[in-house]
């Protein structure tokens, strides 16, 4: 019946006015970037610019240091996935695969971390970085992001899904724990590693409250906290915010449209989808 009547799924039926929904704002976003401050201001508000007025985005890039925000926020998000697809998946093969003592209480406490609040860890991590000399530096941004327990969980957890006898075939052939790892089971974990490398790219990136607290001066701003300078207490910049968070936002929708099929593949593949 759903090939007579429908080229789709019935349930697309549902899903697509849920996804309109869910685009609307980013299309506003970029509509009021095409804005004028008097045509945002407007009462009743105009969602449909006049026309493309770039004052908005000649401010940024003339009034701000966007582009050195942007450089900085691609160093820290650069740092953080490649530290993560080496740590995350380093640990995650060894709770997956290796035996050894205590592994399962071990796991148990990385998985702990989790539900402490980041807020309870910042005046310790500030206090460890300032000792170690790296407050205001971008390594201050980028550190915390080297590794994380959600990283692990998920690495493991799609490592579970593999079948052993690959890596029992290498190892009697003679290849090492580590040459088993890196020439046999990192080329079967690229959909796992995409998704991790997408989760990871949207935190670090879109990290505002960690930057804030360590960083303060302006040329090592990542974008987030670059973009608050534009709220004040009288007064905001909403053109040069908008055209702000659509410089901001662009690179993550192309990094999920490159990853997407991967990132489905791993949901499919690793258990979590239950």
């Amino acid at each position: 019946m759903r090939r007579r009547f429908l080229p789709f799924s019935p349930w697309h039926l549902l899903l697509m006015p849920l996804a309109l929904l869910f685009v609307l704002p980013l299309v506003q976003m970029v509509l009021t970037s095409f804005m004028t401050e008097r045509e945002i201001n407007r009462f009743p508000p105009k969602f449909i610019p006049s026309g493309l007025h770039l004052d908005g985005y000649r401010a940024l890039f003339t009034e701000s240091h966007i582009l050195l925000w942007f450089g900085n926020t691609v160093l820290v998000s650069a740092i953080s996935v490649a530290s993560h697809l080496l740590l995350c998946s380093a640990a995650g093969y060894g709770f997956a695969r290796l035996r050894f003592a205590g592994r399962g209480v071990a796991f148990l406490a990385v998985l702990a971390t989790v539900m402490i609040p980041i807020q309870l860890l910042m005046i310790p991590t500030y206090l460890m970085f300032a000792r170690l000399g790296i407050v205001d530096t971008l390594a201050a941004a980028f550190v915390p992001w080297l590794a994380s327990a959600f990283g692990i969980f998920l690495m493991r957890q799609f490592f579970l899904s593999l079948p052993g006898e690959l890596e029992e075939a290498a190892r009697i052939d003679g290849a090492s724990v580590w040459r088993t790892f890196v020439s046999i089971v990192l080329p079967l974990a690229r959909p796992a590693l995409a998704t991790l490398a997408v989760f990871t790219l949207l935190s670090s990136w879109n990290d505002l409250l960690w930057p804030l607290v360590a960083i303060s001066d302006d040329r090592r701003f990542t974008l987030q906290v670059g973009l608050a300078t534009f709220q004040g207490m009288r007064r905001t910049e909403w053109s040069q915010l908008m055209a702000g968070n659509v410089v901001a936002t662009v690179p993550l929708i192309v990094a999920f449209l490159i990853a997407q099929k991967r990132f489905i593949a791993t949901m499919t593949f690793s258990g979590l989808k239950g």
